[in-house]
């Protein structure tokens, strides 16, 4: 059911281009098998958010959580470094999509920076480059020093319909960030929303 978002046919080329089939599934699958870890810190009014190995509805729910509290705290400066994200999913994006959205509303902003080719490939097709600042990766080191730099505890005990709801969530805000999206994913959130109304006949 859920797969990786890959640039249209006639959309930019990524650096994908140049590897045969089997080695672009090798690539692929060594970056799902990857450990994922996210660390957070705050500096100020910034809050610093470190992804590692890969941005999935799986480390989702504990960011938005994280996110919730920032805000209701007063913070609102969110700066994610992707130097070492391997990949998203539509889940993950869409979760950076409503921290935006809800950033932008208090007049707060969004900023991801150290994006690899693939990843700038998936937040650009799905308009999220029009929603927040995207640098590309460069050489130099990461900057911005935190105060208790501390691993997110991404393990939970959610429901599925927690779960889906979190799924539809972040979904709605892709389709919020640009209209477009809502045919890309019309049927993931229909599924969604049916799972999420069969588990709460249960």
């Amino acid at each position: 059911m859920w797969r990786f978002c890959s640039p249209e046919p006639g959309g930019r080329r990524g650096f994908r281009e140049n590897l045969t089939e089997k080695e672009q599934t090798t690539y692929i699958q060594g970056s799902v098998n990857l450990p994922a870890s996210i660390l957070v810190g705050v500096t100020g009014n910034a809050v610093y958010i470190k992804v590692r190995g890969k941005g999935s509805f799986q480390n989702s729910p504990a960011l938005k959580e994280f996110a919730r509290q920032m805000l209701e705290r007063g913070h609102r400066v969110f700066a994610f470094d992707l130097r070492e994200c391997t990949v998203m999913d539509s889940t993950f994006m869409g979760t950076l999509a409503g921290m935006a959205l809800r950033l932008r509303e208090s007049g707060g902003t969004l900023l991801v920076r150290n994006v690899n080719e693939r990843n700038f490939e998936l937040l650009r097709n799905l308009g999220l480059n029009n929603l927040f600042h995207i640098e590309r990766s460069s050489e130099s080191p990461s900057t911005g020093s935190t105060n208790g730099e501390s691993a997110l505890e991404t393990e939970n005990e959610l429901s599925r319909s927690d779960h889906a709801a979190c799924m539809i969530e972040a979904h709605e805000a892709l389709v919020d960030a640009a209209p477009e999206n809502l045919a890309r994913f019309k049927d993931v959130l229909e599924y969604l929303k049916q799972d999420l109304r069969a588990g709460a006949a249960k």
